[in-house]
């Protein structure tokens, strides 16, 4: 199936694109959220916890100082823990439903019921140690993790005021919850990818948007200008971003292509010019979902109605590249295996590859298989020694490298888009671009699969 961007006239002359899909308003977004958290925590949460091997998961944070685990089981109104939330879920066993329970003040949420009556137990730690006591966990899981930052949330005192109520007998049972934590991150259901495909196609349309005529005016617009564009677009929208966009310039020209530059050190004023491949790096968040988006545009100049075929080319190496990299995706396999196997196989087909692509989802930079990062190519320990998992989603970010004679240098096709692996295999969730926009567009680019 191909998604194609519509775009038409308005009446101020001005080129918009249409069909932009739907936002909700935001009682509505949170009723979504809180359903989809629901069910996650009803038709997933159970297994990953068995798998484990862990029959007690305790979470807790302070107010504004919350663990980024907590952050995932808030309700949608809550923007923060208030005072200290502690959550307790705990697997009964015998195929029977988690307990969840929250050593708080309040409700928290649907899920959590209050378990703590400050007015008849006023030590919230001894309740808790009340519940330990009642329940009588083998295993006690806490998050404490030393590389993987998602999964360490448990801060030092708090971690020592519990221990130091926490009888000597239960002491014994605690464990890392880090595997755990890491897999709630990192699994998506099948009623979020119900709703991930809009939110990925909302980002496209508005990054789409932006690599044209409507934000763009060559000899004018900056790099730095339209970064802000995709800032202000995103906030009239009423949406937000979870990182600061970027976009960047290869001409022709004797620059050569930086990494560090393209990543941290760039101009702030480079005015885009005709014959100018742009690159933007840019993402939003919905409905508690992230996305993370890299394409490129070209900047037709007088007398062109397309793309340069060598930059065509270029694309085309970068889509191959993308095809390696996601048909050695195999449960089991660590993002360090298929690295390696990616690579072997893109440099024997003559490619220039660097690949450097994370988990997503309730994070953009989200917990689980690190498959490279972009200063190393040799593999990333511990977190790139994680074992791919069914029904993960990624940002499938990577570049291929290729010289381009006309322009007598090595420029790179710089690509990111969100992909959905289902245990057999990867599915980009709203397309892929396999052509390069065109500034003011001629035809209609395309997303295919």
């Amino acid at each position: 199936m191909k998604h194609v961007f519509t775009l038409v006239l308005l009446f101020a002359g001005s080129l918009v694109l249409a069909e932009i899909p739907k936002i909700l308003p935001l009682k509505q977004q949170a009723a979504v959220i809180d359903r989809l958290l629901e069910d996650k925590v009803r038709t997933v949460l159970p297994g990953l916890m068995r798998q484990n091997g862990i029959d007690m998961w305790i979470v807790m944070a302070r107010e504004y100082n919350e663990d980024p685990v907590i952050r995932t089981f808030l309700p949608a109104i809550w923007h923060a823990a208030r005072r200290r939330t502690i959550l307790v879920i705990y697997d009964p066993g015998k195929d029977q439903e988690l307990e969840t329970l929250a050593v708080a003040r309040y409700d928290v949420g649907m899920v959590f019921k209050k378990a703590w009556d400050k007015e008849q137990q006023p030590d919230q730690w001894q309740r808790l140690v009340d519940i330990i006591k009642q329940k009588d966990p083998r295993t006690i899981g806490l998050n404490m993790s030393g590389h993987f930052a998602q999964a360490d949330g448990l801060t030092y005192s708090e971690h020592q005021a519990f221990i130091d109520q926490l009888p000597k007998k239960y002491r014994k049972r605690l464990t890392s919850a880090e595997t755990l934590a890491v897999n709630w991150i990192e699994t998506r259901t099948p009623a979020e990818m119900v709703v991930y495909p809009q939110v990925v196609r909302m980002a496209h349309f508005i990054l789409a948007e932006g690599l044209s005529e409507v934000a763009v005016q060559p000899g004018v617009t900056t790099t730095e200008d339209l970064v802000w564009w995709y800032r202000e677009r995103v906030k009239a929208l009423k949406l937000d971003t979870w990182f600061h966009p970027s976009v960047s310039i290869q001409r022709q020209d004797k620059a050569q292509f930086d990494h560090l530059r393209t990543f941290d050190k760039r101009p702030a004023e480079n005015i885009i010019q005709p014959g100018d491949l742009l690159h933007v790096d840019f993402g939003i968040t919905y409905l508690r979902l992230n996305t993370d988006t890299q394409q490129h545009a070209y900047v037709l100049r007088p007398g062109e109605t397309a793309a340069p075929a060598y930059l065509s080319r270029a694309l085309q190496n970068a889509n191959r590249l993308q095809d390696i990299f996601t048909s050695h995706f195999q449960v089991g396999r660590t993002g360090n295996e298929v690295l390696a196997a990616s690579r072997a196989q893109a440099i024997e087909e003559g490619l220039k590859p660097a690949i450097y692509t994370h988990p997503i989802g309730y994070y953009g930079h989200a917990a689980g298989t690190t498959l490279g990062m972009w200063d190393s190519q040799g593999g990333v320990p511990h977190t790139g020694d994680h074992p791919l998992h069914a029904n993960t989603a990624y940002a499938i970010e990577l570049n291929a490298a290729t010289y381009i004679n006309e322009w007598d240098k090595e420029i790179r096709i710089m690509l990111e888009e969100d992909a959905f692996f289902d245990g057999q295999q990867v599915r980009y969730i709203h397309g892929r671009q396999k052509e390069l926009f065109l500034i003011p567009r001629q035809n209609h680019p395309v997303l295919g699969e």
